[in-house]
């Protein structure tokens, strides 16, 4: 009887008789995570539907069973999801991933790298005089450079579509609290105007191009996507791009951050990277930018709380779960978790050159499983390249990078960090 209770729920903090933690989650979400942690284990409940996982072994088993168990993120204001629909929806996406993705290798994304440089160029000449805020500059440089790789010459009006998808969820990360969608609230106006608009837009897009004549080779993603055999519907070419514009512009525009954070407390590093990239446009991929971008995505990863929801009843180690309970694993505290890593609060790039893999399990900066981020590949150059050209072609300062402090709200990033980034004028500008 006693290990028949036990299975039922993971222990966790009791909270307030009437608003439970979501207050103290929401005044302190990673302080109230740690000490929460520290007291109730590495799976702990937050509420009768909700438990946090900081174990990687479970946590590695939950995204593992993505798809079948459990379900990716779904509506910001689902209160009570179609899980069915949900499901079907996963396994449309699963075949679309399948035929994208060499379209987001390393190799496919090579072919951008001389764009994303001349991308990155022009967007930071606003910073080459005086500091600006670098979170706006990273977006508008990832939304810019996302845009272009799937759209190529189709991108106009594409940036500015993202920033403003970017824009209506925030609110649903701000407060924990969720009001149902029919709810005639302005942020859920705004979502669906701007969700129809999104969907229409890239819908025009994929239909004018598919009715052109089809070029020899593709010369951007939604090319790629058009020469797919069996040939893919305009609704799943639409979906797919829109979900690769989603992931690829937020995510690394956090990451970029972050990695302009650590080049400006480190001018030492970005000597010993300015030293790697020599003086023409730099290679993607170079062992110690890679390094760093690794380091950054291990301190700061910008999804640092990965949803998944039960499909089915299931369960999690030795715990049950109904469905529709929520599972949210914490690659940030599990990257700083020491027994997992050697001095694991330490920025410490040279971890990554000695040859060794990171440890079992412990290193979640894109998920794993079934639903990996699909962009992995291209986000990884990205980063690296635009972490190169940052140390080659510029001196990075910033008078509050040692108090930028991480927000620990949607993606992770150091909040209102300003910087300059001054032209060294040592190598060609793209």
């Amino acid at each position: 009887m006693a290990r028949a209770e036990q299975r039922t729920r993971p222990p966790g903090p009791r909270g307030h008789w009437l608003t439970g933690n979501t207050p103290a989650y929401d005044d302190d979400r990673i302080g109230f995570l740690r000490r929460t942690h520290a007291e109730f284990g590495d799976v702990f409940a937050f509420d009768e539907r909700t438990v946090f996982v900081i174990d990687p072994e479970v946590a590695h088993d939950v995204l593992a069973r993505t798809n079948t168990d459990f379900l990716t993120e779904l509506a910001p204001f689902d209160a009570q999801p179609d899980l069915g629909s949900a499901a079907a929806e996963a396994g449309a996406w699963m075949s679309a991933r399948r035929t994208v993705w060499p379209g987001l290798n390393h190799t496919a994304a090579a072919a951008a790298d001389a764009r994303t440089v001349e991308i990155l160029d022009e967007l930071a000449r606003p910073a080459t005089t005086h500091e600006v805020d670098v979170l706006p500059l990273a977006r508008a440089f990832t939304a810019y450079a996302v845009a272009d790789y799937c759209f190529g010459r189709d991108a106009a009006g594409l940036p500015e579509l993202l920033a403003d998808n970017l824009d209506i969820t925030e609110p649903f990360t701000a407060s924990s609290y969720q009001f149902p969608a029919w709810l005639p609230l302005p942020r859920h106006r705004r979502f669906f105007r701007v969700h129809r608009h999104t969907v229409r837009t890239l819908t025009d897009l994929v239909r004018r191009r598919r009715g052109e004549p089809r070029p020899a080779t593709p010369r951007d993603l939604l090319d790629f996507l058009l020469d797919a055999d069996p040939a893919m519907p305009d609704g799943t070419v639409m979906a797919t791009l829109r979900g690769i514009l989603m992931g690829g512009h937020g995510i690394p525009a956090a990451a970029i951050v972050s990695i302009v954070r650590e080049l400006a407390l480190r001018p030492e590093l970005v000597a010993d990277l300015r030293a790697e990239a020599g003086d023409a446009l730099p290679a993607a991929r170079l062992p110690l930018a890679e390094a760093v971008v690794k380091e950054v995505l291990r301190l700061y990863p910008p999804v640092w709380l990965m949803t998944r929801t039960a499909r089915t009843a299931t369960t999690l180690a030795d715990w049950s779960l109904n469905p529709g309970d929520e599972v949210l694993l914490n690659p940030y505290l599990i990257h700083r978790d020491p027994r997992w890593w050697e001095r694991p609060d330490e920025f410490d790039p040279g971890r990554w050159l000695t040859g060794r893999p990171a440890p079992r399990m412990a290193y979640l900066p894109f998920g794993a499983g079934p639903r990996v981020c699909v962009g992995s590949a291209l986000a990884m150059r990205q980063l690296t390249l635009t972490t190169s050209r940052l140390a080659q072609a510029y001196t990075v300062e910033s008078s509050n990078a040692a108090s930028a402090a991480p927000r620990f709200l949607g993606r992770l990033a150091p909040a209102n960090l300003r910087a300059q980034l001054s032209p060294t004028g040592r190598c060609p500008m793209a």
